[in-house]
Parts: C-alpha cells; structure tokens; sequence
C-alpha cells in the first residue's frame, strides 16, 4: 500500500523490490509490473482485516511532513478506489453479458426480431437489462414501429427524436400524443379529444404546486417534435407507412406539412384534437402523399372549422386514388363536398362522418348507381345534427332495390334524433318512414344502428354551439341507448365496425392499442 499511495526513495528501491512472477508463479509470464503491483494489492484483502489496512493508511498519513501532503494522499487513494471501482463493474458487466450470450438461446438476428415485437416502453426495459440485449435493442429494425402514445404526458421531443434517430430509414410506424383513457380506442364513436389543461382543475393548486407541475412542461410534445422526420434530407421519413398524432396541442399547420412532405409513401394518416385546418392537412396530403389508404381525421373544435373548399376535394380525389378508408369527424362539411369525396374515390369501402354539424343526407342520393360509392361496406354517420330522416329513408330504400350491395354497416344514431323535412328543429324519435324493418328482411347481413334518445329529450342545438364556443373543448354526453322500434336490436357493442376495415392495407393493421397506466411519475421511456 505504501509503495502506491507514496513512492519511496530512490535509496529504498532496491530494498523493497516488487512482487515478481518467480515469487507468484501463477501468474502468466507477460504480466506487467502493474499487474503483480494489482495482484499483490488485491491479495491483501484475503490476508488482512479491514482494520489493519486502515491503520496502514493512518500511519502514512502521519509521516507526512504537511498537510498539503496528506491531502494529496487521500485524493490519491480516493482516485485510486475509484478506478478499481470502475474497473471491476466493467468486469463484472462483461462477463454478465458472456454468460447471458451464452445462457440465451436465441441468435442476435432471432433477438432482434423479438425486440421489434415489443412496444417501445418495453424495449427500452429490454435494453436496460444487459449489454447484450442493449446491443440487439440499438438495431434500426427494433424502431421500426415507434408507440410513444400515453393517457398523460410523459413524452418529450428528446424522446421522439432519439427514437427517430435509432429507427433512421427502418421507420415504417409513428404513434405520438395522448388518447384519454382506456376506454377510447381509434376508430371508435367515442370522441379521442383531449386537452392538457382539462386534465387538471388547477384552482385549488398552490403556487409551490403549480410551479413544480410547471417544471413538467419539458414532457409536452411541441411542433417540433415531428422535426427529426425531415432531417438527413427527409431520410426517416421516407419509407414511414403510419403515422398517427393524438392531442398534441402545440402543433401547428405549418410543422404539420412540413411533416408529411417528408413522408411521400404514407399510407395510413389518423390525426385527433391538433389545431389545424382541414383545408390545408388536406392540401399537404394531396401534394405529398399520393399513396394513402387511409385517412383519420377528428378535429378539435367540433362544428366551427368550416374551412373545406370545393377545390381541395377535387385535388385529393385526383391525387390519392387509393383512399380506401375516410373519416373526418368534427367538422363542418356540406353535402356536395361529401359527396364529391364519396363519389370521386373509386375504392372507398369505409365512410365516416360523425358529428359533421352540417351534413343533411342529399349527398346519399343516387350514390350506389354510379361507379362512385358503390363499394361502401360500412358508413357512419352518427350524431350529425342536420341528418334528415327523409333522407335516410330515401337512402334504406335504394339499398331495398339492390344498390350497395358491399354495404354490411351503417350508422344513423343521434342522441338528439333526426331532422324533420320541412324544419330541422322539428325532431324524429321514432320514424316510421324508415323501412328499418325491410332491411332486415331482404338485407339480414347488414348492422344497421339506429339509436335515439326518448321524445322530447332534445336539447337546444344553438345553446348548445354558444356553449362550445366558450369552451375549450367539448365532450359528447354519454350516447343513451333507447330504440322505440322493436325490431331495432342492434348495438354498439354486439357490432362494433373498426375505422381500419377496408383500408387494404391489412400488413399494418392494428391487433391493439397500448394504453400505459396512468401515473403522477413521470416514465422514462429512454435508458440513460
């Protein structure tokens, strides 16, 4: 110990000469003077107790003429513990990973192949575990399908980008932002709109409170978080297959198209609660990506955005053929640009528009005789506030006479009924110019919803928009489930039609959505 903490003079070497290989002739021949001064050391934790070497120490310390010496000595010692400290959890980690290669069964290619199975919270745990599984866990092939999606906010852009970065040109799936809660899944009828400061009452919060919740603002995604897509001159971003966004509050048109130039061979796109205008997401899909399957679109302010023009309809059905799958939920459309898309898109099969404030039916006339439109399999139309009950009935009727002959779901379910013909306030609870009960008979593999509240439950629809519009958000009340028609025995939950069916694209279908348990700790999805 006193020979490397405090060399001795030059006129003590020759007396105290080092441990050599002839003295520990199990030592290999080529070992180095710091080899036998390592061994010579470590071997005295066999030889003396604890308490010995301590007194060692404090006699070498005593002879120091000063106490800038003996400083320099416990620096010396603390640097010193530190490096074998180091040096042996290296050690111990290597021969770890060499017994954990050689203890796992599977090759590198058959783990990496596994890990690219794992959602991207439990590779980042996978990768935690050993060195070997962190060296499989860094394959572009194990980010090829990123789910960073959570009930609260627990994702920065940080995260996004590392994730991107290690995917590089492998990335083919990007899920980003929050669904709110468990029960909401995409596709569904039930609204995925979610606001971060609905989450929280901050009211009764303190200062102290609020200015720590205030410090968890670096967990927020930003615009910028879809940034690494188009950097390396749009490398990440060129073979991406799906990409879905969910409440990401900060994000802006303007980031948004940035986002889908970078990404010309996209073919599943489904954006919930961002502040963008239809108009121009339209346009940005229309100019950049020709080969899109499906499109998911649910906005924010339900019934306000009224921003759709003839024009860009025209554009989107010339410049993306292949849409088999639309759903614009949320917005203010007209029937003559719902019919344009109907119509225009040769191989749709799934048509959503729920909540459209002003949808009145006139787009359903004659749309199964042509070439447009008669391949639909399933239609939605569920709590759209203008829906006309004659136009329903028009439309039953043309399916009673054999068109639609694809058609296997249809939604007409308002939990404030049907308009009347002559005055939309006027409401139909319980028509009887719908031949419901011919459907079933001639057309028994079609699930028809119909489900309406009881007469006389119809709220104040201008209120009802007054009270939006100074609102954040809205949230439609719980669908009540009443049929004043006995032979309306259909429900939500014995026919449920996901918004992915028909997107001919069954390679990237999903089996599940991951929900991870809320917490108030933040998770770290990235192994420091």
């Amino acid at each position: 110990m006193d020979t490397l903490l405090h060399p001795p003079p030059a006129s003590s070497m020759a007396k105290r000469p080092c441990p050599s290989s002839s003295q520990n002739p199990r030592l290999p021949s080529h070992f180095s003077q710091m080899d036998h001064l390592l061994h010579f050391l470590l071997s005295l934790a066999d030889s003396s107790p604890p308490i010995s070497l301590d007194l060692s120490f404090d006699r070498l310390l005593d002879s120091s003429p000063s106490d800038a010496e003996q400083s320099i000595l416990i620096d010396r010692a603390h640097k010193l513990g530190s490096l074998l400290l180091g040096a042996a959890n290296r050690s111990a980690r290597k021969r770890a990973s060499l017994h954990n290669s050689i203890a796992w069964v599977l090759p590198p290619d058959l783990t990496i192949k596994v890990f690219s199975m794992l959602d991207s919270q439990s590779l980042c745990y996978a990768a935690a575990t050993c060195s070997m599984f962190n060296k499989c866990a860094m394959d572009p092939l194990c980010y090829a399908n990123i789910d960073l999606t959570t009930v609260v906010p627990k994702v920065n852009n940080a995260v996004v980008s590392t994730m991107i970065q290690r995917a590089g040109k492998s990335l083919q799936s990007l899920k980003l932002g929050i669904v709110p809660g468990p029960t909401a899944s995409p596709g569904s009828c039930q609204p995925l709109v979610y606001t971060i400061r609905n989450s929280v009452d901050v009211s009764s919060i303190s200062w102290n409170d609020k200015k720590t919740r205030q410090g968890k603002e670096s967990s927020i995604l930003t615009r910028s978080c879809l940034y690494p897509l188009t950097g390396d001159n749009g490398a990440a971003g060129t073979l991406l297959r799906r990409l879905h966004l969910y409440n990401i509050e900060r994000m802006d048109n303007a980031s948004l198209c940035v986002a889908l130039a970078a990404c010309p061979s996209l073919l599943d796109l489904e954006i919930v609660g961002l502040h963008v205008e239809l108009r121009q997401t339209l346009m940005s899909v229309s100019s950049n990506c020709h080969l899109i399957e499906r499109l998911f679109f649910e906005s924010s302010k339900t019934g306000r955005d009224d921003s759709l023009k003839s024009p860009t309809c025209v554009d989107l059905v010339n410049n993306c053929p292949n849409l088999s799958s639309l759903s614009l939920r949320g917005f203010k459309l007209h029937d003559y640009k719902v019919r344009i898309l109907v119509k225009g898109f040769r191989k749709l099969k799934y048509a959503d528009f729920s909540t459209s404030y002003s949808i009145t039916g006139t787009f359903l006339r004659n749309l199964g005789s042509g070439s447009g439109g008669n391949l639909l399999e399933a239609l939605v139309l569920r709590d759209c506030m203008h829906l006309k009950e004659m136009e329903v009935a028009r439309f039953l009727t043309a399916v009673l006479a054999g068109d639609f002959m694809f058609l296997r779901h249809l939604d007409i379910s308002n939990r404030e009924g049907l308009a009347s013909e002559g005055d939309w306030y006027q409401r139909s609870y319980n028509s009887s110019i719908i031949p419901l009960k011919q459907v079933f008979e001639v057309r028994p593999n079609i699930c028809v919803l119909a489900e309406f509240p009881s007469e006389g439950s119809f709220i104040d629809i201008d209120h009802m928009i007054d009270s939006d519009i100074n609102s954040d958000v809205s949230f439609p009340s719980q669908l009540s489930i009443h049929t004043s028609d006995g032979s309306l025995l259909m429900s939500s939950s014995e026919s449920s039609y996901n918004s992915d069916q028909g997107s001919g694209n069954e390679e990237y279908q999903d089996s599940g959505f991951v929900i991870y348990e809320e917490s108030s700790d933040e998770v770290d999805f990235l192994v420091v």
